[in-house]
């Protein structure tokens, strides 16, 4: 972390603490919510801005004396990269910090373009300490009892649950930070290096009830992994549930935790669960060995079974493209979908994902990755692969434009899913047959109305 800090203004200053999220999922972002009340409550009343709702306050940039941009992913990383920029014309000597998983994977870089400090914010405690230094040395009165400061967004300018008609306003929680697997395609690792560390449980329950407060009837467990601490997470489920019997909420876990965690199921189905998010990423053995994913295409339908014999939906994650899928591993891929009449579970952009490697994964340390040409596009904070079969990227060019017309168009994802197989079936040169081109073959699914992507 850089640890110099300006010394200017001695002049009391509200609001001078700003926190900037860029993105999240389309969900209430936990890089605000956490940070300001770990600073509200060590005496601090900051100002937020969630730009992926909301316009970029200039009066806010004008008047703080130190802003923190959250960069928990790739998406939010871009964007507050030009945030930098256009802040620096509004408020040149403002020190400025970029915290989250992103920030510590993209320090050096960062650090060289005008971001003065980088932290990881686990637990936010490490942010408290910067914002308490800083501002001490600058001598900042952080705030005044007649402004006011610190008032999110509200929970309805969100994405919302929807399940067959059905909306439900949704709050967002994590139970946990980190991870202790380490999938070598995934950011966490280089960062936790396989650990990870709960929230108390008085934590998430006050978030819980605090939204449910502003009106949320869902809450989706944002955890990397909500499995990584089974006993702990399902503590937290049975006190939501006895505080507020009706609340619904959704979870993201491995595969392989769902088979070790089977017994459970239709206890989190009771408790409210409507559906689970799992990293499937592909069905090739090749693919599934180098990102070592720990599960086979046998796991995978196993964990459909279980979950879906619980009655809750499975909602399977995708990455179509990378440099060893062929295109008889993306045929399969969809396949696999009809077959298991999981058209619905699976938001169309996921058939368009290409697989980041960004500086620090570990997917650099894989000899597969090694024989790649790869070249570091530092403005883009990934490395740039081509794949030995041209037709791949092609395919990749063709789908990513087709899913985001339809997306804007509104086109039924059973549509743009059957367009996008015809798509790969005239480059290999075979054909498909649907076995079930109808509405009515496959069950919708509950989902989050933001689809979903890094």
């Amino acid at each position: 972390m850089k640890t110099e800090a300006r010394t200017s203004s001695t002049m009391p200053v509200s609001g001078a603490i700003l926190l900037i999220s860029c993105y999240e999922l389309g969900h209430r972002p936990a890089g605000l919510t956490r940070p300001l009340r770990a600073l509200e409550a060590v005496g601090f009343a900051p100002d937020v801005i969630d730009i992926a709702i909301e316009p970029l306050d200039v009066e806010k940039v004008k008047r703080a004396r130190f802003i923190g941009i959250s960069v928990p992913m790739h998406t939010a990383l871009r964007l507050g990269v030009h945030l930098v920029h256009r802040i620096r014309q509004i408020n040149p000597d403002v020190p400025i910090c970029m915290y989250g998983l992103y920030a510590t994977l993209n320090a050096d870089h960062l650090l060289s373009h005008g971001v003065d400090f980088c932290i990881a914010n686990t637990a936010s405690t490490e942010l408290v300490e910067l914002v308490t230094s800083v501002l001490k040395k600058e001598r900042i009165k952080t705030y005044s009892d007649d402004v006011s400061v610190g008032k999110l967004p509200p929970l309805d300018v969100y994405a919302e649950f929807e399940d067959d008609g059905e909306t439900r306003t949704v709050g967002y929680t994590e139970t946990t930070h980190g991870c202790k697997h380490l999938c070598t395609h995934c950011p966490i690792p280089p960062v936790y290096n396989g650990k990870f560390f709960v929230v108390e449980r008085d934590i998430v329950l006050a978030e819980i009830q605090e939204q449910v407060a502003e009106g949320a009837t869902h809450i989706t467990f944002g955890d990397p992994d909500f499995l990584n601490g089974p006993t702990h997470g399902l503590r937290i489920l049975r006190a939501m549930h006895d505080a507020f019997p009706n609340l619904t909420f959704d979870f993201t876990t491995k595969i392989e935790h769902i088979l070790k965690h089977r017994k459970h199921f239709r206890e989190f189905a009771q408790l409210g669960c409507r559906f689970v998010i799992s990293a499937v990423e592909s069905l090739s053995e090749t693919v599934l060995t180098i990102l070592e994913k720990h599960h086979t295409r046998a796991d995978v339908e196993t964990a459909i079974d279980i979950v879906h014999g619980a009655g809750i939906a499975l909602r399977p994650t995708w990455v179509p493209f990378t440099p060893w899928t062929t295109l008889e591993d993306f045929l399969e891929m969809l396949a696999f979908v009809e077959t298991h009449r999981l058209v619905y579970h699976v938001d169309p952009v996921q058939y368009a994902v290409r697989l980041l490697i960004p500086p620090g994964s570990y997917l650099l340390n894989r000899p597969e990755t090694k024989s790649l040409s790869l070249m570091l596009d530092e403005t883009a904070f990934s490395y740039i692969w081509e794949h030995p079969d041209a037709r791949m990227d092609e395919l990749h060019k063709t789908v990513s434009a087709l899913v985001e017309n339809d997306a804007r168009m509104g086109v039924d994802p059973l549509d743009t899913f059957y367009q996008i197989w015809e798509l790969a079936a005239d480059m290999h040169g075979s054909r498909h047959t649907p076995l079930y081109h109808s509405k009515a073959a496959h069950p919708h699914a509950p989902r989050i109305t933001e689809a979903w992507f890094c």
